[in-house]
């Protein structure tokens, strides 16, 4: 969608206009006639939250209404969720243009709209042979932000449009090597560092999870580090982000049932998710010394795959018993996070994977899974922040009896505990391989691809954890004064 900002005055507006009405008042601004303006007070009577299209052939007036008094974060969430379903309309009347201002509205509730609008635009369309429904072009009232503060904004959508692509494309044309690739371009068209090792030099690190997993595969595993360090970071120890990069799940050897192996395409999210963020943070040139260690590789049955009862080497050296070759997403991550903590002394590492079921069982598609291990200070903050950009966290404890359910008889531990509190004991795996390093887990499973659209996000990849994580970003100085 192409966007400009300049002057509307709405009542001599030529043109499809969308005008988002924030109290009576405001009423007074609108091209309405008296009937047609009792008709939206009825409306707005029966429900404040709602949409009123008006019919001005060859043009339509599209009025979004919002309960301005609801908390900042769910008035937001509210004009996000109105502009997916305007765009609904838009779809129906067949609208490729419109202008888009407002009355009794503030900068960051159109912002917001906008941000639903472009969100909701998006659709997969890469492989088909029809063109699909997008609206064309919007120019917005220049009276509510600069043409700077906006473009930010737009340069941190189109990342999110980028990791919904890299996790909607299937493994058939973006395996591990082709991703990180795509990657390395990106990283070198943006000054950012980036580190690509193959096969050969993952053996030499000895990665020995990644390595596992990647066994019974035909294409090669990736481990790729980005770095983003400005010149002036408010942060002495660089921020660490880890992303889980399973190009393709089969579940291995502990092959998936049913139909658990559909949408095993976005197993990756963890990665795509991380390099979008940092890309993000180098694209508006945020102060902030940010790393992404990204493991790669598909799980298949195939060749010498890995197998239950195998006890893996990882990078630090603990040994690890394998219970369950389907909970391989942990075994890569390890390695990751141990070199983390091992080469960037990092003030902070956070994770992003879809790692476990259980985590949509415990809390469905609403929120994040997250733990935390000495690090309540910038959790707390990522709670508020998720709150405020509604990408929300539901914390779980992190006890210490968690540990005796992932203790093995073989080796120093064991990838997989019982049914019980699934979501906690990979998180426990995982915070290990931390060591002393401030550490957040974040088990997106249950937000990083929907199989229904839901409000803004269309069927398949949401890019959900970017706009929380950036937005973490951008209040990262607060931990470090």
């Amino acid at each position: 969608m192409n966007y400009k900002l300049e002057p509307i005055a709405p009542k001599t507006y030529v043109g499809n206009l969308i005008f988002l009405l924030g109290d009576e008042v405001a009423e007074r601004a609108l091209p309405l006639s008296k009937k047609e303006v009792d008709l939206l007070k009825e409306r707005r009577a029966a429900k404040l939250d709602c949409i009123v299209r008006f019919d001005r052939l060859p043009y339509y007036i599209y009025v979004v209404s919002f309960n301005s008094e609801k908390p900042a974060s769910e008035c937001h969430e509210q004009l996000r969720r109105s502009a997916a379903d305007l765009l609904s309309l838009l779809k129906a009347d067949k609208i490729a243009m419109a202008g888009i201002t407002g009355e009794g509205i503030i900068p960051e509730e159109m912002m917001a709209f906008v941000e639903g609008l472009t969100l909701a635009d998006y659709t997969f369309d890469r492989y088909k042979t029809a063109d699909e429904y997008h609206l064309g072009s919007a120019t917005i009232d220049d009276r509510f932000f600069s043409a700077d503060e906006f473009e930010s904004n737009q340069r941190l959508w189109n990342r999110i449009m980028w990791c919904r692509e890299w996790v909607n494309t299937p493994v058939q044309d973006l395996n591990a090597a082709r991703f990180a690739d795509e990657l390395a371009s990106i990283a070198a068209d943006l000054g950012v560092s980036c580190t690509v090792f193959d096969k050969r030099q993952i053996e030499s690190l000895r990665m020995g999870g990644l390595l596992a997993v990647n066994r019974g595969s035909v294409d090669e595993p990736r481990f790729v580090a980005l770095e983003y360090k400005p010149a002036e970071p408010v942060n002495d120890k660089p921020l660490v982000l880890v992303g889980k990069g399973i190009m393709y799940d089969t579940g291995g050897l502990n092959i998936k049932p049913d139909d658990y192996m559909q949408e095993m395409k976005s197993d990756m999210a963890g990665a795509a998710t991380m390099a979008s963020v940092l890309f993000a943070a180098a694209d508006n040139a945020l102060p902030v010394h940010v790393v992404a260690l990204l493991p790669m590789t598909d799980n298949r049955p195939g060749a010498n795959a890995y197998a239950a009862d195998d006890i893996l080497t990882m990078y630090d050296g603990t040994t690890v018993e394998v219970v369950n070759t389907d909970a391989e997403g942990r075994l890569i991550l390890a390695d990751a996070i141990a070199y983390a903590a091992k080469n960037y002394n990092p003030g902070l590492i956070v994770d992003a994977a879809t790692l476990t079921g259980a985590a949509v069982r415990a809390i469905s598609t609403f929120g994040i899974a997250a733990m935390q291990q000495n690090a309540a200070g910038p959790y707390n903050l990522l709670s508020i922040v998720g709150e405020q950009v509604y990408e929300r966290l539901v914390q779980f404890p992190f006890w210490s009896e968690y540990d005796e359910l992932i203790k093995s008889e073989v080796a120093d531990v064991k990838n997989c505990g019982t049914a019980q509190a699934g979501t906690i004991t990979a998180g426990k795996f995982l915070a290990r391989f931390a060591k002393d390093v401030p550490y957040i887990h974040l088990d997106i499973a249950g937000v990083a691809y929907f199989s229904k659209k839901q409000h803004y996000y269309a069927v398949g990849a949401s890019g959900y954890g970017i706009r929380l994580l950036y937005a973490f970003m951008q209040t990262y100085d607060i931990l470090n004064k």
